[in-house]
């Protein structure tokens, strides 16, 4: 059924986050409709697809056929799903391998992370993640009143002794390792929260690059 349903979307894919990336390529002009009467569940559960910022998607129907946004729906069968802009080509399931890359922090970073968590009395060990997605990149670290957080290309690492995602309605998800997280939303942007020894760890990605299937494959690492 998951195949099935995968196969369905790549008919109409709607990706959030490559914007652009058609200009000079073979493009036709339609006319089609969003249709608001469709529903959707997903695993028996009524599920609403929204973009990388949160805002609602609806399906799209052209000459008797519905389209659905790839990306969204993908998240929701926790299916990998990614783009590569060089050949226009979107990747679904299994073989849209979901590549880590080690993470290299220089001898300044390192000294600049460490800093940042000896601010924390009984928090000062240095916690840094050792594999990103590939193609992301570290760029610095900083630390708010109770967490230290580390900034990277597409992704948002925080380490703190407080879960953030009290009193936020949450969707439980067991990790590739067996680790227990959850799924979160604040605000627009989905976070990924698990605990880690004596701190929890919250993972996002802001600019919404990072569909959640590659998230969960970091924290898992």
């Amino acid at each position: 059924m998951k195949k099935t349903i995968v196969s369905m979307m790549v008919l109409g894919m709607t990706l959030t986050g490559v914007s652009g990336v058609y200009a000079g390529t073979n493009l036709q002009k339609i006319t089609a409709y969003l249709n608001h009467n469709i529903g959707i569940q997903v695993n028996g559960s009524t599920y609403t697809p929204t973009d990388g910022k949160g805002n609602k998607l609806a399906p799209i129907t052209y000459k008797d056929t519905t389209y659905l946004p790839v990306r969204a729906v993908a998240d929701a069968l926790k299916v990998p799903v990614s783009y590569d802009a060089a050949s226009h080509q979107v990747n679904i399931g299994s073989n849209s391998s979901i590549t880590l890359s080690k993470v290299t922090y220089s001898s300044t970073q390192v000294a600049a992370i460490r800093k940042e968590f000896a601010k924390f009395k009984s928090f000062e060990t240095a916690y840094a993640p050792q594999l990103m997605a590939k193609g992301d990149a570290y760029q610095k670290a900083g630390a708010s009143d109770d967490s230290v957080y580390l900034i990277f290309k597409h992704m948002r690492v925080g380490i703190s002794p407080r879960d953030y995602s009290n009193g936020y309605t949450s969707k439980p998800v067991k990790l590739s390792n067996g680790i227990q997280a959850k799924w979160y939303t604040p605000d627009k942007t989905p976070m990924l929260g698990f605990k880690l020894n004596d701190r929890y760890v919250t993972i996002s990605s802001e600019d919404h690059i990072l569909s959640q299937a590659q998230i969960e494959q970091v924290a898992a690492s």
